[in-house]
């Protein structure tokens, strides 16, 4: 059953997702916003949100407590590594710098990998790259050769990111 709201109408609920916050779902759903379009979209919801479609929203949920609600799975290391925001290459020689590790160390740690294509790449990247994202192989590779742990290269890229 449809239902309208200042112009907005929520035509249908397609899934119900939690977030890690309680009482904040993520939905699926279908609307027509008040220009007359319709189309599917995913919608934030919170309990104390009193504006817009959110009060429509919540009376659904009120009207329907049997739908299924998918619990909240805390995302991976690996995704939440791979949803960091990349680093320029000053943003993270700076947090690196601040780390504890120099770029001479970076480019001698790059040196004394053998001979060998990954080694041309690796310091090709290095020299040239404008943008690191967490996920790069260079990252990794870099980490390695340096002996950082996953969670010290984090919470260097965490801290680089404010710089």
């Amino acid at each position: 059953m449809a239902m309208t709201s200042s112009g907005t109408t929520l035509n249908s609920v397609a899934s119900i997702k939690a977030t890690s916050e309680r009482g904040v779902f993520i939905l699926r759903c279908n609307i027509t916003d008040a220009e007359g379009n319709t189309y599917d979209a995913d919608y934030c919801s919170r309990p104390d949100d009193m504006f817009g479609l959110n009060p429509m929203v919540r009376k659904w949920l009120a009207d329907n407590p049997s739908f299924p609600i998918r619990p909240y799975i805390p995302p991976t290391a690996a995704e939440v590594r791979a949803s960091l925001p990349r680093l320029t290459a000053r943003k993270l020689r700076v947090g690196l710098l601040r780390a504890g590790i120099s770029p001479r160390q970076v480019t001698a740690a790059i040196d004394a990998m053998p001979a060998s294509v990954d080694r041309e790449k690796a310091q090709i990247e290095w020299e040239y790259a404008t943008t690191f994202a967490r996920a790069d192989r260079i990252v990794a590779t870099i980490s390695t050769a340096l002996g950082l742990s996953d969670a010290q290269i984090d919470a260097m890229w965490t801290d680089a990111l404010n710089v």
